[in-house]
């Protein structure tokens, strides 16, 4: 009999223990005090009006009912689409986040953790948004590809290699080795285009135009001529209207199947033809038809003066 009307004392004595006035001898401060203050809380009694000190509710729920002086704090879990990542009072769980424009969910949303996003692929966070890597120009390699968490890092191509495009993912390639491949230099690689080879016997064309065409494409990305004067350059080589090429990419895809079918005579035209629009670009390609012209006359006549 003593048995059974000690038990339900001990949980009285037990709970007002638990939820003891914050000015009495039991009150907030202990020798845990700080493990306390991470999972417990200051309230008010509604029906005393007295300051009680309650159970916060853990991570992945939220609190249901607040603690009186004779109830413990009811918690409840978080309901799908939402989550706590604290020991927390609040009488809602937060709503999960949705990852912003060129994002990815990376850890989805759990009800004690919200869900993690990083850049998509092809792209990094800086300033509090994904913004596009970087691409090396013409004449750079990548020297670190880019992270969710980092830019390209580009280095200028060193000397024996190049890069003929703007690109956030190629390194400089070495120059191709024309002796190596029982050829003759007809124009020496530069960080931004190839070695061109050549051997008469082979090639049969002593026309240094054709060996320029070698070179054209990445000519035309690495001057970085501006669309509106890349667009009349194609429509100086071109009887059709160039306004259907509407952006720069496209007048580049133009030029570069117009080199892929010209004469040699048209070639040699073209640094002429540049020159009216772009001066400068058309000397330096003036100047590059000259010297695979006479690197290619010397090599043929040696050719020749060996035959003989």
């Amino acid at each position: 009999m003593f048995s059974m009307m000690f038990l339900p004392l001990l949980s009285v004595l037990l709970l007002s223990q638990r939820c003891a006035l914050v000015n009495g001898v039991n009150g907030f401060t202990s020798v845990n005090s700080v493990n306390v203050e991470l999972t417990t809380y200051r309230s008010t009694d509604p029906s005393t009006g007295k300051q009680v000190v309650c159970d916060k509710c853990p991570p992945g729920t939220y609190l249901l009912s607040r603690c009186t002086m004779t109830q413990m704090s009811v918690c409840a879990p978080c309901p799908r689409g939402s989550y706590t990542e604290l020991w927390n009072y609040i009488g809602k769980c937060l709503r999960c986040g949705v990852c912003g424009k060129n994002q990815v969910e990376k850890r989805v949303c759990s009800a004690d953790s919200d869900c993690q996003c990083e850049c998509k692929q092809g792209y990094y966070y800086k300033y509090d948004m994904c913004l596009r890597h970087s691409e090396c120009p013409s004449g750079e390699g990548v020297q670190t590809k880019g992270t969710p968490h980092a830019d390209t890092v580009c280095h200028v191509c060193p000397n024996g290699t190049y890069s003929a495009c703007s690109s956030a993912q190629q390194s400089c390639m070495q120059h191709q080795n024309c002796e190596a491949s029982g050829l003759r230099l007809v124009l020496k690689g530069s960080h931004w285009h190839d070695s061109v080879c050549s051997s008469c016997e082979a090639n049969g064309s002593t026309d240094g135009a054709e060996y320029l065409r070698e070179i054209l494409p990445a000519f035309f990305v690495h001057q970085r001529i501006g669309n509106k004067r890349l667009r009349q350059i194609v429509h100086r080589l071109s009887s059709q209207n160039s306004k259907t090429q509407k952006d720069i990419s496209d007048l580049h895809a133009w030029i570069n199947d117009w080199v892929a079918s010209a004469t040699a005579t048209q070639l040699r035209d073209l640094p002429t033809v540049v020159s009216k629009i772009a001066h400068s670009a058309g000397e330096k390609l003036q100047n590059k038809l000259q010297r695979i012209d006479s690197l290619l006359n010397e090599l043929c006549e040696e050719v020749v003066v060996n035959v003989v």
